[in-house]
């Protein structure tokens, strides 16, 4: 930043402090607005309305965006663009994230459970000596964002596809560090734009924890679910059929993979790989089929246990199948959502082991939100075309009963 925008800024913080605020702040959502067309100009390459063959990309709406200011909240309109994604450059990115991150680093050193990377992170952060009672403000404060977030109601639209799945943090509980699972669901909606719809921090994967996470969905608004797409864990699978029975379930394909070559000697995983890799390659059921009948032949007779898996297997893997083809590639495992947890593990190895079950519901929940602006200002999961096709009848009649 340079030394005339931080003039410039000190001057306005005057103003606004000394002014009269009602007139103070439509001043400032003008000028703002002002800063965020002509940013948008730039990153379009042309004006609001300009012809140009050097456009890049234009505008698609708006969306809602409050701001904290010294004379209060206003209410920002940021312009949403169709290729691309667009954040005003007065805006903190990953600033709920980096509030959530020091909370539960200090958090962890206030009560005395610190390692040596968390006093080295504290010092790093020029948050030492920061007392229990300021821990606690600010998670008082983190905590009402997590709060609105996670309880958000979601019954303003419907959400034909929903994934399922899991990770593992250690937290401290009773004086042991024991193993946490977090839960996290996101879902694409019925225009195609894909949301983060809950996260809990539970037990384990018990059917009594999937159940009431998704119990928890249902009563806040889930509704209109074609598909549901996780891996075959018990407990995962028991809380579907309870709480979504009548849905389709789509076994994750990469996770089958693995379920098959855990049966195998390593020498023949290579050629069984290829054999169950080809399955889902066919560009039709039918096709597919054949691959799975091929697969089973070439095991059965050494290795009759994959062989099994397979056949067991079949509809449930092959259930993305009854879906619009623009949609498959993505339909036919979580690795999507594995992608959002790699990143989550990412961010949450820097601090170990978190003190305790809040903490990492703060700041998972913060990593979370900031990726659902992250996808509301980018592209659409689906073309809002497919969506329709595939709601107005494309989808097979059994994949097609709404809850």
């Amino acid at each position: 930043m340079t030394t005339e925008n931080v003039e410039v800024q000190a001057m306005l913080g005057k103003l606004l402090t000394a002014g009269d605020g009602d007139f103070l702040r439509g001043v400032l959502v003008e000028a703002l607005r002002q800063v965020m067309e002509a940013e948008v100009s730039a990153v379009c390459n042309a004006a609001y309305g300009e012809r140009s063959e050097e456009r890049r990309s234009s505008r698609n709406g708006y969306r809602a965006r409050p701001l904290e200011t010294r004379v209060g909240t206003v209410d920002l309109a940021v312009p949403k663009l169709r290729r691309g994604s667009y954040l005003p450059s007065f805006l903190e990115p990953r600033r709920r994230w980096e509030k959530a991150f020091v909370n539960v680093v200090s958090e962890a050193y206030v009560l005395g459970v610190s390692t040596r990377r968390v006093e080295d992170l504290v010092e790093a952060m020029g948050a030492k000596g920061m007392s229990r009672s300021e821990v606690s403000r600010m998670a008082t404060a983190l905590d009402e964002q997590v709060q609105a977030f996670r309880t958000r109601p979601l019954g303003d639209r419907t959400w034909p596809y929903l994934w399922l799945d899991a990770l593992y943090l250690k937290v401290r509980e009773g004086g042991r560090v024991v193993s946490k699972a977090v839960l996290v669901a996101y879902g694409v909606d019925h225009k195609g734009e894909r949301q983060v719809l809950g996260c809990e921090v539970a037990s384990g994967e018990m059917q009594a924890c999937w159940q009431a996470f998704l119990e928890d969905l249902v009563a806040r608004g889930l509704s209109g679910t074609l598909l549901v797409i996780s891996d075959a864990h018990t407990g995962l699978r028991a809380g579907i059929r309870t709480v979504l029975n009548g849905v389709t379930w789509q076994r994750c394909t990469v996770h089958f993979l693995r379920n098959v070559l855990s049966r195998l000697p390593r020498k023949a995983q290579s050629f069984a790989s290829a054999a169950v890799r080809a399955i889902f390659q066919q560009p039709d059921r039918a096709s597919a089929k054949e691959a799975v009948t091929r697969a089973i032949e070439l095991l059965e007779p050494r290795y009759p246990d994959a062989a099994a898996v397979i056949r067991n297997a079949e509809d449930d893997v092959l259930a993305y199948m009854g879906f619009p083809e623009k949609h498959r590639r993505q339909l036919k495992s979580t690795n999507p959502l594995e992608r959002l947890n790699r990143e989550i593990r990412r961010r949450t190895d820097v601090v170990g082991i978190f003190p305790n079950d809040a903490s990492v519901l703060r700041l998972v929940t913060m990593l979370l939100a900031e990726q659902n602006d992250e996808w509301a200002v980018g592209r659409r999961y689906f073309s809002e075309g497919s969506m329709s096709e595939m709601l107005n009848g494309s989808a097979p009649p059994t994949a097609l009963e709404l809850r």
